[in-house]
């Protein structure tokens, strides 16, 4: 099994032409279903984000919310970070146990996209007629970039089960959009999108696997360890 270093070069050697051939052989066009926003019939809705994503989400969550006057205006530079964190981004779910009263507790990696009271993405919302979009659709994390797609590569996530289809090192997940037609441009964009991701993933995992030590299991709170070190549910540093 190689190592997460040599999967990482790996990722920085793909080459997005035939990534986006790849694409094109499969075929993909979105049709708003939001069938990869929504919870499925088991779980919540789970998708991966990295620290640096939930920041620029939370800053662009707020930025829109000054453009609606839900907050007073400001401009990008001047951002204060109105939302929190935990608007953005929820622990892991994995990993987690439950108490006796309800609440979770343990230590888990990474974080996933924070869902709301049905378990969709929070970003996920549908007009009279069922058609989805994403509310943060221009700052969405790579991983709703990318999808149904993903790299077959080891340290890299393959989200919403098993592939359907692939070709090369590309995999197709589940979705109706696949087998239509997509535009060069377009597969050149989501080959551009899904190397990047790749690469942010294999080196999210190792700072991960570098920066881990196990956290004190027994003050029932719960612990979330990313590429920037052990983390409470707010996303502040848990040495503080």
């Amino acid at each position: 099994m190689q190592s997460l270093e040599a999967e990482l070069d790996d990722a920085r050697r793909l080459a997005v032409d035939d990534l986006a051939d790849a694409i094109e052989s499969i075929g993909f066009e979105c049709t708003r279903c939001g069938a990869c926003c929504k919870a499925d019939a088991e779980d919540d809705h789970t998708a991966t984000v990295f620290p640096e994503e939930v920041r620029d989400l939370e800053e662009s969550a707020a930025l829109r919310a000054a453009d609606n006057r839900a907050v007073e205006p400001r401009d990008r530079d001047s951002y204060d970070g109105d939302y929190d964190w935990r608007d953005i981004a929820r622990p892991m779910p994995y990993g987690l146990s439950e108490t006796e009263d309800g609440a979770l507790e343990g230590e888990t990696f990474e974080w996933a996209l924070q869902t709301d009271g049905c378990g969709d993405c929070t970003f996920y919302e549908e007009d009279d007629s069922g058609t989805g979009a994403c509310t943060a659709h221009d700052d969405r994390p790579l991983i709703c970039q990318t999808y149904p797609f993903s790299v077959a590569l080891a340290g890299t996530s393959q989200p919403m089960g098993e592939a359907v289809d692939e070709a090369g090192m590309v995999r197709a997940h589940e979705c109706d959009g696949l087998g239509r037609d997509i535009s060069r441009e377009d597969a050149e964009d989501l080959a551009r999108a899904l190397k990047e991701r790749a690469v942010r993933e294999l080196e999210e995992a190792i700072a991960v696997r570098d920066n881990y030590e196990p956290a004190d299991r027994d003050s029932g709170e719960i612990v979330v360890h990313d590429s920037e070190g052990a983390k409470r549910v707010d996303g502040t540093p848990l040495e503080k």
